[in-house]
């Protein structure tokens, strides 16, 4: 019997997860798999690695957002436990997940027969791993002001309403970025770093970003007019990709260093990274995916 350890986030989207988890696990037990569960804690879950040794598990699925998975991947990466990972998307923001197009029925499937596929993971000066995004500039504090019960009860309307209220402070910011040792300068609103074309919320934001290409792709917004920032947003609801777009800077690379001599805090997978300068470079194939 196959043994997978369950790692759910209880406050996650609208903090329904725990009224599933029963139908859950009777989904893993129909299937031939014996659930070990650890449940996250908001200050301390140090013992994520002990469970994963006692419980024996061959496989770790994150349920919750972003978030959850993105601690999931740094808890094994940083432990040196080499297990392939999945996701249930049950939180405000499941980009890597939509990305997947994960069908939850289909799912229990893959991960009973053992199917996976590598993916790349990115690594911030050395230290975090994300599997998504990172990124910095306007919007990208909004995610950790936005009220928690708020974020439950609204879902991502939370973060544009937030988002709303910032458009009067909207700055641009001198970035320097590296990337195939060539340099350049521009101002801009924000940067992104991808791993998928997925992020927040919408599906297709670049054309060329994959999973598992060993490349990074960077969009950044440059300094523009508000009828060009409105412009972009129709498109972004279009779900039209931004890469072609004359306001946004792009580039494709393995690693990249940027500094700004503005103070700017990264968001990896939405949670709080480190100060700016960065670097990040590409882990090809870091972890093997349930999908």
């Amino acid at each position: 019997m196959k043994k997978i350890l369950l790692v759910y986030n209880p406050v996650s989207g609208h903090a329904a997860f725990k009224n599933e988890l029963d139908a859950v696990i009777e989904n893993f037990q129909r299937h031939g798999i014996f659930l070990s569960i650890y449940r996250t804690c908001a200050d301390d879950n140090s013992a994520f690695a002990d469970c994963v040794k006692i419980s024996q598990a061959e496989g770790v699925i994150a349920a919750g957002g972003d978030g959850t998975l993105h601690a999931v991947i740094n808890w094994l990466k940083k432990n040196s436990l080499d297990l392939p990972v999945g996701v249930i998307g049950s939180g405000t923001s499941n980009d890597f997940a939509a990305h997947l197009n994960i069908d939850a029925e289909k799912y229990f499937d893959i991960i009973a027969e053992g199917r996976t596929r590598p993916v790349d993971l990115g690594l911030i000066n050395g230290s975090e791993y994300f599997i998504n995004v990172a990124s910095a500039g306007v919007f990208t504090s909004i995610a950790h002001e936005v009220n928690s019960r708020l974020k439950n009860f609204l879902g991502k309307s939370a973060y544009y309403l937030r988002g709303l209220g910032e458009l009067k402070n909207f700055k641009t910011v001198p970035l320097e970025i590296i990337a195939d040792r060539e340099s350049y300068s521009i101002d801009a609103f924000l940067f992104l770093i991808l791993n998928s074309p997925s992020v927040a919320g919408f599906k297709k934001i670049s054309d060329s970003a994959q999973i598992d290409d060993g490349k990074l792709d960077l969009l950044a917004l440059k300094k523009c007019s508000p009828p060009a920032l409105v412009s972009l947003a129709k498109k972004i609801l279009a779900g039209e990709s931004l890469q072609a777009d004359e306001n946004i800077f792009s580039l494709q690379s393995e690693t990249f260093e940027i500094k700004s001599s503005a103070e700017l805090t990264s968001d990896l997978d939405g949670e709080v990274g480190d100060v700016l300068p960065i670097r990040i470079e590409t882990i090809k194939h870091a972890i093997n995916f349930f999908g």
